[in-house]
């Protein structure tokens, strides 16, 4: 099986490095610049204490579980107060004391959600619409701004969500082709 991983992993770096480097022409590259990070519960709660206040706030994401949609070092988020909470948004959520996750709605039911980045295979977490902190509106990339109520953005959304039962595979080819 790993040599069978190695052949295709092979053949993809060799015939689509083209497609890689357009990729990468249009999208940019992982962020080289040297950044002070602070620990995620004293930046996010400072973070949602400003939300509440009716502010909007830009911060740069950590973490791979937002896979292919935002990419860790090289995407910003713009976080703002939201109105109403419907399946299919970004939302930074506090799912337990501390801990924050920038994670989609998945489902919804009454004031209880559930969240799962589009970079997890299995993984959820529920919480209720109280512990939201804010909702995305744009996603920042070098040399670009993507709204989130973009119409093609929302597409490719839905049609994520839709192939979740072949995600694993998906998430495979994609990280080996940027």
């Amino acid at each position: 099986m790993k040599a069978l991983k190695r052949v295709i992993r092979m053949l993809l770096h060799t015939f689509l490095w083209p497609w890689r480097k357009a990729y990468r022409r249009r999208n940019g590259v992982a962020v080289q610049e040297e950044r002070h990070e602070l620990p995620n519960d004293a930046f996010l709660g400072l973070v949602g204490e400003k939300l509440a206040e009716g502010h909007t706030a830009v911060i740069w994401v950590k973490g791979y579980s937002m896979r292919p949609f935002i990419e860790f070092g090289r995407d910003r988020v713009k976080l703002a107060p939201f109105d109403e909470l419907k399946v299919g948004d970004a939302v930074l959520a506090q799912i337990a004391p501390g801990h924050y996750v920038l994670h989609r709605i998945i489902q919804r039911d009454g004031e209880r959600l559930t969240l799962q980045g589009d970079g997890n295979v299995r993984g959820v977490e529920h919480c209720l619409c109280g512990d939201v902190c804010g909702v995305v509106t744009e996603y920042i990339r070098p040399g670009r701004t993507l709204l989130a109520s973009d119409k093609r953005l929302q597409r490719r959304i839905r049609l994520w969500r839709w192939l979740r039962p072949i995600r694993r595979y998906l998430l495979w080819l994609y990280r080996e082709c940027i």
